[in-house]
């Protein structure tokens, strides 16, 4: 069992409650503290018509301790492996998530970088080929961001890579540190007297208690007692079952594997962030993912290799479990050697035949049955609000998906039709059509397999890529 605890922890936020006892109402609760809760909440309190509305955050363990706090910092847009109009909202995201850092001075290792992402068969090579060139004559303005290297020389000169076929460079990626963005954020938000935060408070179960004589429509029953309220966003991402059982084939819970590499002696810091897909013949959709940490200039200058994935050499099961206090030695294996083969890492590597692992942990991270993350109204829940089901990919995405919610949750507070403040948030290019939640996507999303024959199958969400089929 592996006790996961930041190296820098916010002192100010562990075991923080802004009041002693549970509040026993709010207008609205959101349950989580990620990037998606705290994304929620600052949009919240920026905006006039949240004017006066109690806010209370309830978090199960402490502050950013899930899987926001457990990832590598890796910010990168996925443009070529995404549809158009998600690659264009991701983006914003960045730039959104950019603005907020540069505006506030935010001590998070924000770092703008070109990202590399490398595929390692020729199948794969064909088929980012043929999507670049489709964007060429379909998408401009998204294939002006994307260049193609297929020079070996190049790649390894430039870029350190050590035999891919091919490898896209993109603009708009960077390299943080998420938990102390998280936590800055939410510090702030407190200290401002935005919200109520509740440490250690998990939430156990939602129940509907509206009546003709209360504005209460739910109560969230937790630890430490209940709470009511008129509206709930769930930022729980891999935990949503627990509170929508009927989201539990729709949002799988799944764990991911990340490791701290001490880089070769004598190195030098890495150009890029990093995708590596189908590396070590492992499946496309379990790419791994690289960034590091800085030399000079922050606590511990060592020049982290922040090196999560592995999934190829996976030796237990990572879908529907939420036990994140586990090692897969298996991944843990990979992710210590791979990089020594994948890159040219330069340093001191004669003889070497692993890194050094500093840290190696897991989280859980909520896998979507369609693949796109679900935004929205819960069905049948009037009330309840939900953002999550990134599947492994919420940096470039949590953000803006929060400030969703809030609009949608306002727009009804004022009386807006939920369908108008959908059509907005798609037309201006703050949603993609295709994350929010309605009964129909439902149905749709259970006529495919489930994610665990997906898994099965070697690819996620609704059409098989060309790569594999024959």
């Amino acid at each position: 069992m592996v006790m996961y605890v930041p190296n820098e922890p916010n002192d100010f936020l562990l075991g923080h409650r802004t009041t002693e006892e549970l509040p026993s109402e709010a207008d609205v609760v959101i349950v989580g503290s990620g990037i998606t809760g705290a994304s929620a909440a600052r949009f919240l309190l920026e905006d006039k018509r949240a004017k006066g509305l109690e806010i209370v955050m309830l978090e199960a363990r402490e502050v950013c301790w899930g899987a926001t706090g457990r990832n590598g910092g890796h910010c990168q847009p996925l443009l070529v492996d995404s549809t158009p109009d998600v690659a264009l909202f991701e983006i914003r995201n960045w730039e959104t998530i950019r603005d907020f850092i540069e505006l506030h001075h935010v001590p998070c290792e924000w770092r703008v970088v070109e990202a590399c992402r490398t595929y390692w068969s020729q199948a794969l090579a064909d088929e980012v080929s043929q999507r670049v060139a489709h964007f060429i004559v379909t998408e401009p303005e998204l294939a002006s961001r994307i260049k193609l290297e297929r020079d070996q020389v190049k790649l390894r000169r430039a870029h350190r890579v050590n035999g891919a076929p091919i490898a896209t460079l993109t603009t708009n990626a960077a390299s943080l540190w998420p938990y102390k963005l998280i936590t800055n954020i939410i510090e702030k938000l407190i200290q401002g007297d935005g919200i109520n935060l509740q440490t250690q408070t998990p939430v156990t179960s939602i129940e509907s208690c509206g009546t003709p004589t209360s504005s209460a429509r739910w109560r969230l029953h937790t630890s430490r007692g209940s709470i009511t309220a008129r509206h709930v966003i769930l930022a729980t991402n891999g935990y949503t079952s627990h509170l929508l059982p009927e989201f539990s084939d729709l949002i799988v819970p799944e764990r991911g594997e990340l490791s701290a590499l001490l880089p070769p002696k004598n190195s030098t810091r890495l150009p890029n962030s990093y995708g590596f897909v189908g590396a070590n013949d492992g499946m496309p959709h379990h790419d791994d993912y690289l960034n590091q940490r800085p030399f000079s200039g922050v606590p511990n200058p060592a020049g982290h290799l922040m090196f999560g994935g592995g999934k190829a050499s996976a030796t237990m099961e990572h879908l529907a479990t939420t036990d994140d206090s586990v090692i897969d030695e298996g991944e843990a294996r990979y992710l210590r050697r791979e990089l020594l083969h994948l890159l040219d890492l330069d340093g001191e590597t004669e003889g070497l035949q692993e890194l050094k692992a500093t840290h190696e942990w897991s989280g859980i991270w909520g896998t979507s049955r369609d693949h796109a993350p679900w935004v929205g109204a819960v069905p049948q829940r009037k009330g309840v609000w939900l953002a999550g089901g990134y599947t492994g990919h919420g940096m470039p995405n949590g953000t803006l998906c929060g400030r969703a919610v809030v609009e949608m949750l306002l727009g009804e507070e004022s009386g807006a039709p939920q369908d108008y403040v959908e059509e907005k948030l798609v037309r201006t290019g703050n949603l993609p059509q295709s994350y929010i939640i309605s009964e129909e996507r439902i149905a749709r999303a259970r006529e495919l397999d489930t994610v665990q024959e997906q898994e099965a199958k070697g690819w996620r969400g609704p059409e098989k890529p060309t790569y594999l089929r024959t």
